[in-house]
């Protein structure tokens, strides 16, 4: 371990005759009892078809280095996608620097895995380097325990250089590893379209990462209920946004790694801005309130839910207007799921319904019929975004997947995303009489396309306003 690497410069020496102390009287802290990690198994498949995809050449998915938010602080560190997915490392035990190796043989690959080991007692690193010693930063498994959790061959990451310099073919995910970047020949062409596969090779969930899913979304409901429990208090302070997101926070570190992208916690008008994540605003009673939040589970996987709710625990007759039709738009996309369905249904299928809505509210200066035309499209000024996206490690999942292997693709079972329709009103839009502006809507949840259709993963959390209103009168009496 580099000993200079994880020392700063307000560190204080260490005599030697302490260095010599620190190693003494120690009682040995073996993991008893570790068990094989249940993704061992499904990470191991998703790697003998990367493996044939790419014979003869080495593969190289970097876990990525830990990114530094100021001066010596870095930000909590969580690793590249595709160094969880095909090596099955998860949040708790992914280290930054870890590269995962897929290495040629005469059967196809075999997978080997570099790590930071654990800083044994016997060390000087445990005590005097911060960024990988125990007493900074806890125990840390074994070269010997993360091979038998993750079912892999592990070696010590300080070896990997060596590993690396005989100068075979390979591909790597560049960006990820400033050292490695180096030694290995830039492919651009070849190295993009890798990346490509990487993303691609994760449309189809199995039953491991469906599990997964759920387990987040569940979460997520949870968290949703911290923050209607917590609307009172909101209510009480300026910038309330920010008690609704930090209770939702809460729930995602205690039943997962993190949240899977910043809460967007938007009160008022602010639910119009479609990326509002200051969440600095007032919660008042009366306006509605636009939550977008998920919980990243420990495996990664993310969920993403919007719900939009009247603060006070009623919707106004207007607020209730622009939310049913939204509702409606929902349900008319989340029918259109399906295997076989082209990925661009459900979110025609929403807009169709947005679009008369608007229409029969007499904004839309043409019929619902001529704006859903691609080069018309004017209802979208109200609802700018598109339907959905694919959901699983990344909360915009398999985005470096090719088009034809996403946006023009077919659905297939196994596949999960979402459906979220909005409408957005803007306080200064004059389009809409006065007693509409400012209210924006957006309900999203997560839908697994099944064999036969499609199952909504995220069902447990209301979404018609009736019961909507119900469920948060009783979470306010509990």
């Amino acid at each position: 371990m580099n000993e200079e690497e994880g020392t700063r410069v307000h560190d204080h020496p260490v005599a030697e005759q302490l260095t010599d102390f620190m190693k003494t009287g120690w009682a040995p802290s073996p993991l008893d009892g570790i068990t094989q990690a249940a993704v061992a198994s499904f990470s191991a498949q998703r790697r003998a078809k990367l493996s044939a995809a790419y014979p003869g050449l080495r593969l190289i998915l970097p876990a990525g280095a830990a990114k530094v938010r100021s001066n010596d602080t870095d930000y909590r560190f969580r690793a590249h996608t595709a160094f969880s997915y095909f090596s099955g490392v998860n949040g708790l035990d992914a280290l930054p620097d870890s590269v995962l190796v897929l290495e040629p043989n005469d059967n196809g690959h075999e997978a080997v895995l570099f790590v930071h080991p654990r800083s044994s007692r016997d060390s000087e690193g445990f005590f005097k380097n911060s960024k990988h010693g125990e007493f900074w930063v806890g125990r840390r498994l074994t070269l010997e325990e993360t091979q038998i959790r993750y079912a892999i061959a592990v070696r010590d990451v300080e070896t990997i250089e060596n590993f690396l310099a005989d100068d075979k073919d390979a591909l790597i995910l560049r960006g990820e590893d400033r050292k490695i970047d180096k030694q290995i020949e830039k492919h651009k062409k070849k190295e993009e379209e890798f990346a490509s596969v990487l993303s691609a090779m994760r449309l189809i969930k199995d039953e491991f990462e469906i599990a997964e899913m759920q387990k987040a979304i569940d979460a997520s409901a949870r968290g949703f209920a911290d923050m209607v429990r917590v609307l009172p208090s909101a209510t009480a302070v300026s910038r309330g946004e920010r008690i609704i997101e930090s209770a939702f926070f809460g729930r995602a570190r205690l039943e997962g790694n993190d949240v899977g992208y910043d809460t967007i916690a938007a009160s008022g008008s602010h639910a119009c801005i479609l990326h509002w994540t200051r969440n600095d605003g007032d919660v008042l009673p009366g306006d509605l309130i636009l939550i977008d939040a998920g919980v990243e589970v420990d495996s990664l996987y993310t969920a993403d839910i919007t719900r939009t709710l009247p603060i006070n625990g009623k919707f106004t007759p207007q607020q209730r207007q622009i939310y049913l039709l939204v509702y409606e738009a929902q349900k008319a996309g989340i029918a259109a799921v399906k295997p076989g369905a082209n990925f661009r249904d459900f979110h025609l299928a929403a807009q169709k319904v947005l679009a008369e809505g608007l229409a029969a509210m007499g904004v839309l200066p043409v019929s619902a019929e001529e704006s859903m035309k691609p080069e018309v499209g004017l209802h979208r000024r109200w609802t700018i975004h598109s339907t959905g996206h694919m959901l699983g490690m990344d909360v915009h999942d398999c985005a470096l997947a090719r088009k034809e292997q996403f946006l023009e693709a077919t659905l297939e079972p196994g596949m999960i995303l979402t459906v979220e329709p909005g409408l957005y009103i803007h306080a200064d839009d004059e389009l809409f009489p006065v007693e509409y502006r400012g209210i924006g809507v957006r309900i999203e949840d997560d839908v697994l396309v099944t064999e036969t259709g499609c199952r909504v993963l995220s069902q447990g959390l209301p979404s018609h306003p009736d019961e909507v209103e119900v469920w948060m009168s009783n979470l306010s009496r509990s």
